[in-house]
């Protein structure tokens, strides 16, 4: 019989045991974070009808959906978690108490060209918060706060969330008469990092939007307006009074970056960037992307802003919302690329190895449920194998600990406790030897999921 070639798609991330242990605790971490800020977990089908995915979708979206038929069924595999968050808050808006706060971390699928970085199944992380006809606008600060205090958490450092309002954006465009381009001058110039001003300035001039010199001036002076925060706020100002909607977004990003000091969020880690914009046009008011530092061409690793109205395609109800998103697979690739990811942390499967030297497992059995009872991760290597090949197999999974048990141990009511990483060893009864390892894992799972070298 001729054997089937293992392979894993591309554009489908497999992770090595080590790498899955790291990537878990980078999601626990965003879990932890979620949840202080009082965000309910949700967890959406990854299978739905394709008329539900593609009520708002089209274009892009459709030639990069996975859809399939069951039998008559036109099926879809969801492409993000906010077409799946719409259609729950729509069809469980009885049941549901506003604002509606959930985080979501799960898997979605694209059939995009998988190329370095860029994947076909691939983790969100999506934090949204979603009202009621109304919502207040220090919800559109609390969520890039909550994104600080999570990368934070994770480990990074040098990283700065951007900051933008569309309707600066739609009032500025308005001022030049140009409101009917807006949508399209936007997702230029929102290509501005990756082309450069030259090559923004030849789409906007070109014939696909075709403004002219002079417009395509104003608009590349207006979003090269730069500084600290309030010097660009400041210079914003002398805008004031041309239009109404500009001067409703020029408040509303007053009053978000007031907010944001007062969450704790310090003025070196976000910007006010008037070439924020956001190519997806259902973004209303606050934009945020947010990039690392010293790698300004990996992109924005997470972004969002707010909506009117989430849920249009399914209800007549208002439910304006904001939300941010995070790339994790890509994010953890990216980190990992960079080197990054903090491999002194025990990502090992176990905490202890016991080792047992009796043919009678009962002793090591009942020692192993003892540390168990503790919290403590443990594996009993039972298998009739030489003693040396049994440390090997604790030294490839780098587990911490190993327990000797033979007759002489067990006689005495004790166990030999080895630290496999400096070599020591003690003898110590078995409430001791909890203690003992649990001080020692204290120390070892100090540490964030990401080591900045960089800062």
């Amino acid at each position: 019989m001729s054997k089937v070639q293992p392979r894993t798609l591309s554009g489908f991330m497999e992770l090595l045991p080590a790498r899955q242990v790291q990537f878990d605790r980078m999601v626990e971490t965003l879990r932890q974070t979620y949840s202080l800020y009082g965000f309910t977990p949700l967890d959406t089908p990854l299978i739905e009808a394709s008329e539900v995915l593609l009520a708002k979708g089209g274009g892009e979206t459709e030639k990069q959906i996975y859809r399939f038929l069951k039998g008559d069924t036109d099926l879809s595999l969801r492409f993000d978690l906010t077409v799946p968050l719409a259609k729950y808050v729509a069809q469980n808006y009885g049941q549901l108490t506003f604002p509606f706060r959930r985080f979501q971390i799960g898997k979605v699928y694209r059939g995009e060209r998988a190329q370095r970085g860029r994947f076909r199944e691939f983790y969100q992380a999506d934090i949204d918060v979603i009202g009621d006809g109304k919502l207040d606008i220090s919800n559109e600060a609390e969520i890039p706060s909550i994104i600080y205090r999570a990368f934070t958490a994770l480990g990074l450092k040098r990283f700065q969330i951007r900051v933008n309002n569309r309707k600066i954006l739609n009032g500025f465009y308005a001022m030049l008469g140009l409101t009917e381009q807006s949508g399209d001058i936007m997702r230029t110039v929102d290509k501005l990092d990756k082309i450069g001003a030259e090559k923004v300035a030849a789409l906007l001039t070109g014939e696909e939007i075709g403004l002219t010199e002079d417009q395509a001036g104003e608009i590349l002076k207006f979003i090269a307006i730069t500084g600290s925060n309030e010097e660009v706020l400041a210079d914003l100002e002398g805008y004031r009074g041309r239009h109404e909607l500009f001067d409703q977004g020029l408040d509303e990003l007053n009053t978000v970056v007031k907010y944001l000091s007062a969450f704790g969020v310090p003025q070196d880690h976000f910007a006010v960037d008037l070439t924020i914009a956001r190519g997806l046009d259902y973004y209303t008011g606050t934009v945020y992307e947010t990039t690392m530092l010293d790698h300004p061409e990996i992109g924005s690793i997470c972004s969002g802003g707010r909506y009117d109205n989430l849920a249009e395609y399914y209800t007549d109800k208002q439910l304006p919302g904001v939300g941010i998103s995070i790339g994790l697979t890509r994010l953890f690739f990216v980190l990992e690329d960079q080197g990054y990811l903090n491999d002194s942390l025990n990502t090992a499967p176990a905490d202890v190895l016991i080792l047992p030297m009796t043919e009678d497992l009962s002793p090591a059995i009942a020692l192993a449920t003892t540390l168990r009872q503790a919290g403590i991760r443990t594996q009993i290597h039972a298998e009739q194998k030489k003693f040396k090949q049994k440390i090997s197999y604790a030294d490839k999974l780098s587990i911490p600990y190993a327990v000797f048990l033979g007759e002489d141990e067990i006689s005495s009511g004790v166990c030999a406790v080895k630290d496999l990483s400096t070599g020591e060893q003690v003898k110590l009864a078995p409430a001791d030897a909890v203690a003992h390892i649990q001080a020692g894992l204290k120390e070892r799972n100090q540490g964030t999921p990401i080591l900045d070298k960089l800062s």
